[in-house]
């Protein structure tokens, strides 16, 4: 396969094959290697000022937090089962930030006792760690900004402007500060601003981060002290198409530097939470087919797992990208493989190669009983059968633990940790 491919997909198609005629289906299959890679290209790219705290939400398995946690990562964690999940794994509370719009108590417990960094939503957060904390020094946490405007995405997800369950709106940042100055065992020290979703654009990212800034800055001057952590969130970008551009890091990583040189008065720590970005390209997504249909002009074909194990397709409107595996033959093609249809195979053009027949566009669905379960569309090729592999990639992020696993009461799917 093409660099261009694998960097879809996370394996190249022998070791595709191995996993699909080795595994029953559905399962998930992650790449190790790729997660290490992926980490210290980022870290490499980035000033020594900024740290990285990979977002747990994004794919908690333990095999990658230990992966990440050797690597010195934080984590940005959002429940008590995540900060659970990091201690487990190897992660400390001082390499840990803790955030959510509608913290439990057993939340705020469990990112107190493991010493983590709170981002505050809320005067009740402030009234509530007030009482909680047990320290002899005020307790430091960030307050997380809703910004007025300014900011700009892609696709609002949890990020952007406007009305939002996220943080306190930035025109009542005067009186919230005032009111958290009551609660004398809490100390405001940073500020958080998460304005963006797989957003590939640097320079979309650095404009953002630009708003972040200077409202960290409104922050320190109404605090009147200086702040020591400025959370930008996340938002870095994986493409879904071979027509997307991949997001360009060190283009990011100078940018941030030249944001820390436009502004003297901070001197703290910047902080990044990539999720997507550093675990989307590990994983992939195999399930076999049962069917195909042509219902009034449009094709299906029929997968054993649906939305009850990728959910994200059918919440955002925007499919994975996609190649039809033959077990035994090899790929076939798919939308997320290079020009023809079918990537180059390794060993030189007189390998024998797949014929996958022409590509039309084609409904992915799954065996629910529900319209809903559809897991996206693509261009494969006419002559899949039963037996045939659609291989999803990208899912290493946001899609065995964003499903709707136990509906229906399909078993749940594998999941295979390769390193």
């Amino acid at each position: 396969m093409t660099a261009a491919t694998t960097d879809l997909f996370a394996f190249g198609e022998e070791r595709l094959e191995e996993l699909t005629s080795a595994r029953r289906s559905p399962f998930f299959a992650y790449d190790l290697s790729t997660a290490r890679e992926r980490y210290r290209r980022l870290r490499a790219a980035l000033p020594g000022r900024v740290r990285l705290a990979y977002a747990v939400k994004s794919n908690p398995g333990l095999p990658l937090l230990e992966t990440f946690a050797a690597e010195g990562a934080w984590f940005d964690c959002a429940s008590a089962g995540e900060v659970s999940a990091v201690l487990a794994a190897g992660g400390t509370g001082s390499g840990m930030v803790f955030a959510g719009p509608a913290k439990s108590e057993r939340d705020l417990q469990a990112a107190l006792f493991a010493g983590a960094r709170v981002q505050v939503d809320g005067i009740e957060d402030v009234a509530r760690l007030h009482v909680l904390h047990t320290g002899t020094e005020p307790l430091r946490v960030s307050v997380r900004v809703n910004p007025a405007s300014g900011v700009s995405e892609a696709a609002s997800i949890i990020g952007g402007g406007g009305p939002s369950a996220f943080g306190v709106d930035e025109e009542e940042l005067e009186d919230f500060l005032a009111q958290a100055a009551a609660y004398e065992r809490v100390r405001i020290s940073g500020v958080q601003v998460f304005a963006a979703s797989n957003e590939l654009d640097a320079g979309r990212l650095l404009a953002n981060h630009r708003t972040s800034m200077a409202i960290a800055r409104k922050v320190q001057e109404l605090l009147g002290r200086d702040l020591d952590l400025v959370d930008l969130g996340g938002g870095l970008g994986v493409r879904y198409a071979m027509s997307q551009p991949s997001l360009d890091v060190r283009s990011l990583g100078a940018g941030l530097g030249r944001v820390l040189d436009e502004n003297p008065w901070f001197a703290g720590e910047l902080l990044l939470e990539p999720g997507r970005w550093l675990s989307a390209p590990t994983g992939v997504y195999c399930a076999r087919v049962v069917r195909t249909k042509v219902s009034r002009g449009e094709r299906f074909v029929m997968l054993e797992g649906g939305i009850n194990h990728l959910l994200r397709p059918l919440m955002t409107g925007q499919s994975f990208p996609t190649l039809a595996l033959r077990p035994g033959v090899g790929v076939l093609g798919g939308s997320g493989v290079s020009a023809g249809g079918r990537p180059p195979l390794e060993g030189g053009d007189d390998v024998p190669r797949a014929e996958g027949g022409e590509l039309v566009p084609t409904t992915l669905a799954g065996p629910l009983c529900t319209s809903l379960d559809r897991v996206g569309t693509s261009d494969l090729p006419t002559d899949l059968r039963p037996g045939d592999v659609v291989v999803f990639g990208q899912a290493g992020a946001y899609a065995y633990t964003q499903a709707m696993t136990h509906f229906l009461s399909h078993p749940a799917p594998d999941q295979v940790w390769v390193d």
